[in-house]
C-alpha cells in the first residue's frame, strides 16, 4: 500500500485540521488530490494543495463559514471553493464528471463516485487521491507505477482527452519536462501534434500561462524541441524555432554557471528572435502584463557600445541587466559580479544645485543636469563631493557657452 510520508510539512498547515474537520473527513468526504499528492510523493516541495469532496459546493461555502473558515467562491459554478487559511489558499473542488466539452470549458455535473472523478482528469500521475488522516493513496489508473517510471501518461485515449481540453496539448509538455524523462509515448506525442491547430481556439492568456510555466522548468530544452519539431506552437507561435531552444539551452547553462534561478521571462525573450518589436508584439498577443513587455523589450534591445554593467543597471534596472548579460552569449558572467549587492543609486545633486552655481533658470539646467549625471555614469557612480565638482565644470562650460 503506497502512502503520503507522514511528516510532510504541507499535511500540518496552521488549520488544516480545522479544515478537514469541516469536510468530515472522518467519513470519508474529503480527500487531498492532484499536484500536492504527486508531488508529495516525489519528496518535492508542495505549494499548492487540493482537496476533492463529495461535498456539493454550496454546502462547502455553509460548512467553512459555520467553522469560522474564510471561504471564497472562486469558481463555485465549477464545484470550486477556496479556503484562505494562514499558510495560503487551499482549493476544494466538488468530485465532477464530464456532461459535454468543447475544447475550451466542459458542462459538468456533480458526482458521489471518486473514480469517475479522476477519469475525467489529465494525466495519470495527476489522478492520485490521498485519505488526509492515513494518508493512504487511491490510483484508479496507474498513476503511481507511472510516477516510479517517469513515465507521462494520459488517462484514456490521448486524442479524445485533448478534445474535451485543447490546453492539454501544453500541459502535456510541461509535465513532460517536469516528470517525463523516460521513454516518450509516441501515441501521445502523435495525437498532440494532430491537434496543434486547435490551440487557436485558447485564449492567449490560457497559452502564456501554460508556456512560462513549462519554461521556468529546470529542464525544458527536451521538451521544447519536441514542440518545434511537432509544429506544436506553430498556429500561435510561428516565431519560435530551434534557432530559439538552441538559445534557451545556452541560456540554462549560463543561469546555472551564474548560480541564478531560471526566469520564465527572461528564457522566453531567449526563445524569440533577438527583435525587441518582434518580442513586443509577441507579449501583446500572449496578452502579457505592460511589465512584462517591457522586460522582453529591455532584454532583447541592443545595448550601447562600451557600457559597463553598472551604467546598463543604471539605465534598464537591475533585472534587465541581469537579463541582458545572461543572454549576451559573448559576454563575460564575470561582468555579473559587478552587480552583486550594488542598488543603482540617485544621482546626489538636482537643478537647484546649479542654479545656485550662477546656471540661469531655463532650459539649460535640465541640460546642464543631463551632462552631469552621463559624466557621473562614465566615472562608475563618484561620490557627492566628485559630483560638485564635476557640476562646476558642466556650469562653467554652459556659462562660457552663453557669453
Amino acid at each position: 500500500m503506497t502512502v503520503l510520508p507522514p511528516e510532510a510539512e504541507w499535511r500540518h498547515r496552521p488549520g488544516m485540521d480545522g479544515l478537514l474537520k469541516a469536510l468530515d473527513v472522518t467519513d470519508g468526504k474529503a480527500r487531498f488530490v492532484g499536484g500536492a499528492v504527486r508531488d508529495g510523493l516525489l519528496g518535492l516541495p508542495v505549494n499548492d494543495v487540493d482537496i476533492a469532496t463529495t461535498i456539493v459546493p454550496h454546502d462547502v461555502l455553509d460548512r467553512l463559514n459555520a467553522a469560522g473558515i474564510k471561504a471564497v467562491p472562486t469558481g463555485i459554478d465549477h464545484g470550486t471553493i477556496t479556503a484562505v487559511l494562514a499558510d495560503g489558499p487551499v482549493e476544494i473542488t466538488t468530485l465532477r464528471q464530464d456532461v459535454s466539452t468543447d475544447g475550451r470549458r466542459a458542462t459538468i455535473a456533480y458526482t458521489e463516485n471518486w473514480r469517475d472523478d479522476a477519469a475525467r482528469r489529465d494525466f495519470t500521475i495527476n489522478a492520485l487521491y490521498a485519505d488526509p488522516l492515513t494518508g493512504e493513496i487511491s490510483d484508479y489508473f496507474g498513476g503511481i507505477a507511472d510516477l516510479d517510471a517517469r513515465r507521462l501518461r494520459f488517462i484514456g485515449d490521448a486524442s479524445a482527452r485533448i478534445a474535451e481540453d485543447h490546453l492539454r496539448i501544453l500541459r502535456y509538455f510541461r509535465f513532460l519536462a517536469r516528470y517525463g524523462d523516460n521513454e516518450l509515448d509516441s501515441c501521445a506525442y502523435d495525437a498532440c501534434v494532430a491537434a496543434a491547430n486547435s490551440l487557436m481556439a485558447l485564449s492567449r492568456e490560457r497559452i502564456a500561462d501554460e508556456l512560462l510555466k513549462l519554461l521556468v522548468v529546470a529542464v525544458p530544452v527536451h521538451a521544447l524541441t519536441l514542440m518545434v519539431e511537432g509544429g506544436i506552437l506553430q498556429p500561435v507561435l510561428p516565431e519560435v524555432d530551434m534557432a530559439g531552444v538552441v538559445r534557451v539551452e545556452a541560456l540554462i547553462r549560463r543561469e546555472a554557471q551564474a548560480g541564478l534561478t531560471g526566469a520564465a521571462l527572461r528564457r522566453l525573450a531567449a526563445l524569440l528572435p533577438h527583435d525587441p518589436t518582434l518580442a513586443d508584439n509577441v507579449g501583446a498577443r500572449l496578452k502579457l502584463s505592460n511589465k512584462a513587455r517591457k522586460r522582453l523589450i529591455v532584454a532583447l534591445e541592443p545595448a550601447p557600445e562600451a557600457e559597463t554593467p553598472r551604467a546598463l543597471a543604471y539605465r534598464v534596472g537591475l533585472e534587465g541587466a541581469i537579463d541582458r548579460l545572461l543572454l549576451a552569449q559573448d559576454q563575460s558572467l564575470s561582468a555579473l559580479d559587478l552587480l552583486e549587492g550594488w542598488t543603482p543609486p540617485v544621482l546626489p545633486i538636482g537643478g537647484g544645485a546649479l542654479i545656485a552655481r550662477g546656471l540661469p533658470a531655463g532650459p539649460d539646467v535640465a541640460k546642464a543636469l543631463q551632462a552631469v549625471q552621463r559624466r557621473w555614469v562614465a566615472e562608475d557612480f563618484p561620490d557627492a563631493e566628485r559630483v560638485g565638482a564635476i557640476a562646476d565644470q558642466i556650469v562653467s562650460k554652459f556659462q562660457r557657452a552663453r557669453q
